[in-house]
Protein backbone atom coordinates (compact mmCIF):
# COMPACT_ATOMS: atom_id res chain seq x y z
CA UNK A 1 0.00 0.00 0.00
CA UNK A 2 1.45 3.38 -1.11
CA UNK A 3 -0.08 6.94 -0.27
CA UNK A 4 1.33 10.02 -1.61
CA UNK A 5 -0.11 13.60 -0.07
CA UNK A 6 1.64 16.47 -1.91
CA UNK A 7 5.13 16.54 -1.06
CA UNK A 8 4.89 13.29 1.85
CA UNK A 9 4.75 9.55 1.15
CA UNK A 10 4.00 6.47 2.71
CA UNK A 11 3.94 3.37 2.50
CA UNK A 12 3.35 -0.32 4.38
CA UNK A 13 4.47 -3.28 3.35
CA UNK A 14 3.42 -6.79 4.82
CA UNK A 15 6.35 -9.46 4.46
CA UNK A 16 3.94 -12.08 6.43
CA UNK A 17 1.82 -12.60 8.92
CA UNK A 18 2.93 -10.71 11.51
CA UNK A 19 5.36 -8.99 9.75
CA UNK A 20 5.14 -5.04 8.90
CA UNK A 21 7.42 -2.69 7.30
CA UNK A 22 6.48 0.85 7.04
CA UNK A 23 8.24 3.57 5.34
CA UNK A 24 7.36 7.65 5.86
CA UNK A 25 8.71 10.27 3.54
CA UNK A 26 7.89 14.01 4.72
CA UNK A 27 9.52 16.05 1.90
CA UNK A 28 6.97 19.18 2.74
CA UNK A 29 7.33 21.87 5.26
CA UNK A 30 4.85 20.61 7.46
CA UNK A 31 3.96 18.60 10.44
CA UNK A 32 2.18 15.36 9.06
CA UNK A 33 0.54 12.89 11.29
CA UNK A 34 -0.30 9.38 10.79
CA UNK A 35 -2.35 6.68 13.56
CA UNK A 36 -2.25 2.95 13.38
CA UNK A 37 -3.87 0.37 15.40
CA UNK A 38 -1.50 -2.01 16.48
CA UNK A 39 -2.40 -4.73 19.50
CA UNK A 40 0.39 -5.98 22.26
CA UNK A 41 2.10 -9.02 20.94
CA UNK A 42 4.11 -6.30 18.44
CA UNK A 43 7.45 -5.22 19.00
CA UNK A 44 7.54 -1.85 17.40
CA UNK A 45 11.04 -0.80 15.76
CA UNK A 46 11.27 2.80 14.46
CA UNK A 47 14.43 4.00 12.60
CA UNK A 48 14.76 7.65 12.07
CA UNK A 49 17.57 8.45 8.90
CA UNK A 50 16.94 11.65 8.72
CA UNK A 51 14.63 14.66 11.09
CA UNK A 52 12.80 13.99 14.13
CA UNK A 53 9.21 12.24 14.46
CA UNK A 54 7.53 12.11 17.98
CA UNK A 55 5.31 9.55 18.86
CA UNK A 56 2.53 10.39 21.09
CA UNK A 57 0.47 8.00 23.80
CA UNK A 58 -2.44 8.02 26.15
CA UNK A 59 -4.47 10.81 24.05
CA UNK A 60 -1.02 12.93 23.90
CA UNK A 61 -0.52 12.68 28.12
CA UNK A 62 2.84 11.79 27.16
CA UNK A 63 5.25 11.59 24.11
CA UNK A 64 9.09 10.96 23.24
CA UNK A 65 10.94 12.08 20.34
CA UNK A 66 12.67 9.62 17.70
CA UNK A 67 15.70 11.79 16.60
CA UNK A 68 17.85 12.29 13.19
CA UNK A 69 20.16 9.28 13.32
CA UNK A 70 18.22 7.15 16.60
CA UNK A 71 16.27 4.19 16.17
CA UNK A 72 13.68 3.22 19.55
CA UNK A 73 12.55 -0.14 19.97
CA UNK A 74 9.27 -0.53 21.88
CA UNK A 75 7.14 -3.54 23.33
CA UNK A 76 4.26 -3.73 26.34
CA UNK A 77 2.95 -7.40 26.50
CA UNK A 78 1.06 -5.47 29.14
CA UNK A 79 -0.11 -2.56 27.51
CA UNK A 80 -1.64 -1.71 23.71
CA UNK A 81 0.92 1.02 22.19
CA UNK A 82 -0.83 2.02 18.49
CA UNK A 83 1.20 4.11 16.44
CA UNK A 84 0.31 7.88 16.93
CA UNK A 85 2.93 9.49 15.47
CA UNK A 86 4.12 13.07 14.35
CA UNK A 87 6.39 13.50 11.51
CA UNK A 88 8.47 16.48 11.29
CA UNK A 89 9.26 18.48 7.72
CA UNK A 90 12.17 16.74 6.11
CA UNK A 91 12.26 13.55 8.30
CA UNK A 92 12.88 9.76 6.88
CA UNK A 93 11.38 7.59 9.11
CA UNK A 94 11.33 3.43 8.53
CA UNK A 95 9.32 1.11 11.16
CA UNK A 96 9.48 -2.81 11.33
CA UNK A 97 6.16 -3.80 13.22
CA UNK A 98 6.89 -8.22 14.23
CA UNK A 99 4.87 -10.48 16.45
CA UNK A 100 6.72 -11.47 19.38
CA UNK A 101 5.89 -15.02 17.84
CA UNK A 102 7.56 -14.33 14.77
CA UNK A 103 10.62 -12.56 16.49
CA UNK A 104 11.01 -15.56 18.80
CA UNK A 105 11.11 -17.91 15.61
CA UNK A 106 14.23 -15.85 14.18
CA UNK A 107 15.72 -15.36 17.47
CA UNK A 108 15.31 -18.49 19.55
CA UNK A 109 19.01 -19.23 19.47
CA UNK A 110 19.98 -15.83 20.72
CA UNK A 111 17.43 -15.42 23.82
CA UNK A 112 20.34 -15.48 26.03
CA UNK A 113 21.53 -11.73 25.32
CA UNK A 114 18.38 -10.01 23.66
CA UNK A 115 16.80 -8.90 27.04
CA UNK A 116 13.32 -9.10 26.13
CA UNK A 117 13.45 -12.32 25.32
CA UNK A 118 14.82 -13.83 28.85
CA UNK A 119 12.62 -16.19 30.54
CA UNK A 120 12.42 -14.11 33.35
CA UNK A 121 11.66 -10.72 31.43
CA UNK A 122 9.34 -12.73 28.89
CA UNK A 123 5.58 -10.71 30.23
CA UNK A 124 7.85 -7.28 30.99
CA UNK A 125 7.99 -4.26 28.89
CA UNK A 126 11.36 -3.16 27.36
CA UNK A 127 12.05 -0.33 25.61
CA UNK A 128 15.55 0.70 23.93
CA UNK A 129 16.94 3.73 22.15
CA UNK A 130 20.22 3.86 20.56
CA UNK A 131 22.22 5.31 17.76
CA UNK A 132 21.42 3.47 14.24
CA UNK A 133 24.57 1.69 13.38
CA UNK A 134 26.43 2.53 9.66
CA UNK A 135 25.84 -0.68 8.65
CA UNK A 136 22.06 -0.97 9.15
CA UNK A 137 21.83 2.90 7.78
CA UNK A 138 23.07 1.11 4.14
CA UNK A 139 20.44 -1.27 4.70
CA UNK A 140 17.87 1.23 5.55
CA UNK A 141 18.52 3.14 2.40
CA UNK A 142 18.74 -0.05 0.31
CA UNK A 143 15.27 -0.74 1.21
CA UNK A 144 14.00 2.93 0.27
CA UNK A 145 15.59 2.67 -3.23
CA UNK A 146 15.03 -0.23 -4.10
CA UNK A 147 13.36 0.12 -7.14
CA UNK A 148 13.32 -3.11 -8.92
CA UNK A 149 11.23 -5.30 -10.69
CA UNK A 150 7.48 -5.38 -8.73
CA UNK A 151 7.30 -8.86 -8.93
CA UNK A 152 10.39 -9.54 -6.73
CA UNK A 153 10.51 -6.46 -4.78
CA UNK A 154 8.87 -7.86 -1.80
CA UNK A 155 11.41 -10.50 -1.70
CA UNK A 156 13.75 -8.68 -1.67
CA UNK A 157 12.92 -6.24 0.66
CA UNK A 158 12.56 -8.81 3.10
CA UNK A 159 15.89 -10.20 2.17
CA UNK A 160 16.64 -6.74 4.07
CA UNK A 161 15.03 -6.73 6.52
CA UNK A 162 16.08 -9.65 7.61
CA UNK A 163 19.71 -8.33 7.19
CA UNK A 164 18.94 -5.14 9.43
CA UNK A 165 17.13 -7.24 11.88
CA UNK A 166 20.42 -9.12 12.60
CA UNK A 167 22.69 -6.43 12.16
CA UNK A 168 20.08 -4.24 15.36
CA UNK A 169 20.91 -7.11 17.45
CA UNK A 170 24.19 -8.33 16.58
CA UNK A 171 26.20 -9.71 18.95
CA UNK A 172 29.36 -7.73 19.73
CA UNK A 173 32.11 -10.28 20.58
CA UNK A 174 34.62 -7.46 21.27
CA UNK A 175 32.59 -5.40 23.51
CA UNK A 176 34.23 -6.63 26.65
CA UNK A 177 37.83 -6.29 28.05
CA UNK A 178 39.79 -4.03 26.89
CA UNK A 179 37.69 -1.94 24.64
CA UNK A 180 35.31 -0.72 26.89
CA UNK A 181 37.81 1.70 28.83
CA UNK A 182 38.20 3.23 25.51
CA UNK A 183 34.68 4.39 25.04
CA UNK A 184 34.43 5.82 28.67
CA UNK A 185 37.32 8.53 27.24
CA UNK A 186 34.83 11.13 26.05
CA UNK A 187 37.87 13.00 24.87
CA UNK A 188 38.58 9.93 22.44
CA UNK A 189 35.52 9.40 21.12
CA UNK A 190 35.68 12.98 19.89
CA UNK A 191 38.71 12.58 18.04
CA UNK A 192 37.14 9.07 16.49
CA UNK A 193 34.09 10.97 15.05
CA UNK A 194 36.29 13.55 13.65
CA UNK A 195 38.76 11.27 12.29
CA UNK A 196 35.39 10.01 10.44
CA UNK A 197 34.23 13.91 9.65
CA UNK A 198 38.01 13.99 7.76
CA UNK A 199 37.57 11.32 5.48
CA UNK A 200 34.01 11.74 4.40
CA UNK A 201 35.14 15.63 3.84
CA UNK A 202 38.00 14.57 1.79
CA UNK A 203 36.54 10.83 -0.08
CA UNK A 204 38.46 11.61 -2.96
CA UNK A 205 41.86 11.73 -2.12
CA UNK A 206 41.38 10.29 2.22
CA UNK A 207 44.71 10.46 4.37
CA UNK A 208 46.66 7.21 5.01
CA UNK A 209 45.58 5.44 8.53
CA UNK A 210 48.97 7.17 10.21
CA UNK A 211 47.89 10.32 8.50
CA UNK A 212 44.96 10.13 10.02
CA UNK A 213 45.99 9.24 13.50
CA UNK A 214 48.40 11.92 13.51
CA UNK A 215 45.81 14.56 12.34
CA UNK A 216 43.20 13.35 15.61
CA UNK A 217 45.94 13.00 17.44
CA UNK A 218 45.85 9.21 18.52
CA UNK A 219 47.85 6.05 18.00
CA UNK A 220 46.81 3.81 14.92
CA UNK A 221 45.86 0.99 17.52
CA UNK A 222 43.59 2.98 19.07
CA UNK A 223 42.23 4.79 15.94
CA UNK A 224 41.44 1.30 14.77
CA UNK A 225 39.82 -0.27 17.41
CA UNK A 226 38.00 2.81 18.93
CA UNK A 227 36.63 3.14 14.88
CA UNK A 228 35.44 -0.45 14.55
CA UNK A 229 33.95 -0.22 17.98
CA UNK A 230 31.83 3.09 16.89
CA UNK A 231 31.07 2.15 13.21
CA UNK A 232 31.30 -1.53 13.40
CA UNK A 233 33.34 -0.86 10.92
CA UNK A 234 37.11 -0.23 9.81
CA UNK A 235 38.03 3.34 8.85
CA UNK A 236 38.21 2.01 4.62
CA UNK A 237 35.26 -0.28 4.58
CA UNK A 238 33.34 2.49 5.89
CA UNK A 239 34.40 4.87 3.70
CA UNK A 240 34.61 2.73 0.56
CA UNK A 241 30.45 1.93 1.74
CA UNK A 242 29.71 5.97 2.29
CA UNK A 243 31.29 6.82 -1.01
CA UNK A 244 28.98 4.07 -2.65
CA UNK A 245 26.66 5.43 -1.21
CA UNK A 246 27.16 9.45 -1.90
CA UNK A 247 28.18 7.91 -5.91
CA UNK A 248 24.34 6.11 -6.09
CA UNK A 249 22.48 9.66 -4.64
CA UNK A 250 24.87 11.47 -7.62
CA UNK A 251 23.83 9.29 -10.35
CA UNK A 252 19.55 9.94 -9.17
CA UNK A 253 20.08 12.97 -9.08
CA UNK A 254 21.04 12.97 -12.85
CA UNK A 255 23.22 15.78 -13.00
CA UNK A 256 26.24 13.86 -13.30
CA UNK A 257 27.81 11.51 -15.67
CA UNK A 258 29.33 8.34 -14.31
CA UNK A 259 32.56 9.42 -15.42
CA UNK A 260 31.88 12.60 -13.21
CA UNK A 261 30.44 10.84 -10.14
CA UNK A 262 33.52 8.02 -10.26
CA UNK A 263 35.91 11.15 -10.33
CA UNK A 264 34.11 13.27 -7.12
CA UNK A 265 34.63 10.11 -5.53
CA UNK A 266 38.42 9.27 -5.88
CA UNK A 267 38.64 6.80 -8.85
CA UNK A 268 41.31 7.95 -11.54
CA UNK A 269 39.02 5.60 -14.21
CA UNK A 270 36.00 4.98 -15.13
CA UNK A 271 36.66 0.94 -15.14
CA UNK A 272 37.58 0.54 -11.31
CA UNK A 273 34.61 2.97 -10.22
CA UNK A 274 32.03 0.98 -12.49
CA UNK A 275 33.98 -2.45 -10.72
CA UNK A 276 33.41 -1.30 -7.56
CA UNK A 277 29.72 0.45 -8.06
CA UNK A 278 28.85 -3.41 -9.30
CA UNK A 279 30.48 -5.40 -6.53
CA UNK A 280 28.63 -3.06 -3.95
CA UNK A 281 25.00 -2.93 -5.68
CA UNK A 282 24.98 -5.68 -8.43
CA UNK A 283 24.97 -3.74 -11.40
CA UNK A 284 26.71 -1.34 -13.43
CA UNK A 285 26.19 2.93 -12.63
CA UNK A 286 24.42 2.79 -16.44
CA UNK A 287 22.35 0.31 -16.01
CA UNK A 288 21.27 1.42 -12.38
CA UNK A 289 20.27 4.69 -13.90
CA UNK A 290 18.44 2.86 -16.80
CA UNK A 291 16.47 1.47 -14.13
CA UNK A 292 15.39 4.63 -12.54
CA UNK A 293 13.84 5.75 -15.79
CA UNK A 294 11.77 2.99 -16.61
Amino acid sequence: MIENVGESSFEEINLEKGFYILHFQNESNEIQCFEREINSTFIQIHFCLRGNSKFLFNNGAYSFDVLDNRSILLYNPQRILPINLEIQPKTTLISLLISIEKFHALFSKESGYIPFLSSENSNKKYYDDKEIKTTESIVLQQIINSNINSSIRELYVKGKVYELLSLHFQKDETADGEYCPFLVDEENVLKIRRAKEIIISRMAEPPSLQELANEIGLNIKKLKEGFKQIYGDTVFSFLLDYKMEHARRLLESNQFNVNEVGTQIGYSTASHFIAAFKKKFGTTPKKYVMGLNQ
